[in-house]
């Protein structure tokens, strides 16, 4: 195994997709064609969380609780997010499920997207292959928008988001 030299954004989302499975069974290659990244990063991201104890030595096991507090703690600092240019996308943080209902405002966040259909800041994506992932899973939607709003959000948009990652991880 090699050497651990950080997490990289793509171990987030390659996580979170795992959890999105729930208790489907899968293969590493399936992650790879689902998230469009190729066999061989998806192998080095597992690698890379279970020397930094997030996923089990199956492969398949997210270690919730660490995941959780990885998220939470750490995702805001390892991954710091300054949000961009008005651009079309996707929205994404408070301005998408679940939190589009609790906060009502003028001004979204996106993901990128030249078919996006509302115009907001940009949001970089953990991956380029996110955004269409999200697009066919909304349950990792969904867990994707919630650590963007860990990361851009304001004291009260995190505190929710904090709250619907704990019901979603730990369960």
């Amino acid at each position: 195994m090699k050497k651990h030299n950080g997490m990289r954004p793509q171990d987030i989302l390659i996580l979170l997709k795992i959890l999105s499975q729930g208790k489907e069974d899968f293969y590493l290659k399936d992650l790879s064609q689902q998230l469009n990244i190729s066999p061989s990063e998806v192998t080095e991201s597992v690698n890379r969380s279970i020397l930094a104890g997030l996923i089990a030595q199956d492969k398949k096991t997210v270690m919730r609780q660490s995941l959780y507090e990885f998220i939470v703690y750490g995702l805001p600092y390892v991954f710091p997010q300054t949000p961009g240019a008005i651009v079309p996308g996707m929205p994404t943080a408070h301005s998408a499920p679940p939190l589009d209902k609790e906060f009502k405002s003028n001004e979204f966040y996106v993901w990128p997207d030249p078919k996006g259909t509302i115009k907001g800041q940009e949001i970089e994506p953990f991956h380029k292959g996110q955004l269409e992932a999200a697009k066919k899973d909304i349950k990792l939607y969904e867990l994707l928008a919630l650590t963007d709003t860990l990361r851009v959000g304001k004291i009260r948009e995190r505190k929710l988001a904090v709250e619907e990652l704990r019901k979603r991880i730990i369960k």
